[in-house]
Order: structure tokens, then sequence, then C-alpha cells
């Protein structure tokens, strides 16, 4: 699983256990809330957790655009393990211009979680963007919301 030359890699000690931190990425009604980094907010949040399951989350920017992010489950192994990806939009329907394959990993510390996001890029560009879009810094802010509203709910 080591990462690969198109992939971006965030990894963080959360504290909150591994089960918790799962269910933010599960539970839609806790997606909505952590999201999305401002000024970005995350509006609604569509999520069939299981292989071949749709996720379909839609962002809105600060000027009011909205952004759907369609995707598909390819691996679920709850609280461990979660492969997403927008190669497909639903089932198994082709996105027409797919982006990455997120592989998400919740390792139990004792009451703690060594969360790791591996982002798999289709292409250099990609990659690029992503790094231009403030990868470590936007997911930074929202893994830290992420942490904010589970102990804030436990």
């Amino acid at each position: 699983m080591a990462p690969g030359e198109l992939d971006l890699v965030f990894r963080r000690i959360i504290d909150a256990p591994a089960e918790k931190v799962y269910q933010g990425w599960t539970d839609p009604e806790m997606i909505v809330k952590w999201f999305t980094p401002p000024p970005w907010k995350t509006i609604s949040a569509e999520l069939d957790v299981r292989p071949g399951g749709r996720s379909f989350i839609t962002m809105q920017g600060p000027d009011g655009a909205e952004m759907p992010n369609p995707g598909v489950y390819l691996e679920v192994i709850p609280n461990k393990r979660l492969v997403i990806t927008d190669a497909y939009t639903e089932a198994w329907k082709p996105s027409p211009k797919p982006f990455a394959t997120i592989d998400l990993h919740f390792e139990d510390l004792g009451g703690k979680t060594k969360y790791t996001a591996i982002i798999r890029h289709w292409t250099k560009a990609d990659l690029e963007a992503h790094e231009k879009m403030g990868f470590q810094s936007g997911w930074g802010t929202a893994t830290d919301q992420l942490e904010a509203l589970i102990t804030s709910t436990s």
C-alpha cells in the first residue's frame, strides 16, 4: 500500500476511536458538517456504504455554484478501510472524466485513530491540480473539523 507517483497522502492521529472516525465518513448527517473547508460547504450527502454502493456529495462554493461529486464504494471494511472512486458515477456506470480514488485507513490506537488518506490520481495533471487546490491544507482543515465534530458529540 505504499504510495505511488500519482498519489497524494494525508496522515493524522485523531483523538477519537476508529469507529467514530469511520462513522464521520459514513454518516450523511455528519459528512455535511465537516467535509468541506470554508468558505466552501457541503450541502448534501447520499451514501450507500457497501461495495458497489453510490456516494453522492454536493459541495457549494462561496459564489453559490454547486459541485457534485458522484462516486462508488469499491471496498468497505467497517471501522478499518473505505475505498471510494469517481471512476464510476453509480453502480458500474463509467464517469466521463475520473479524477481520483480515495483509499482511507482507520487504524485503532486504543482510543485514538491513525488516519491515512491516499488519493490515487488518474493522471499527473490531476495530481498537480489537486496539489494546487491546496490538498494538504484542505484535508488538514477538513480533518480538524471532523475531529471537532466527533469530540463535540461524544
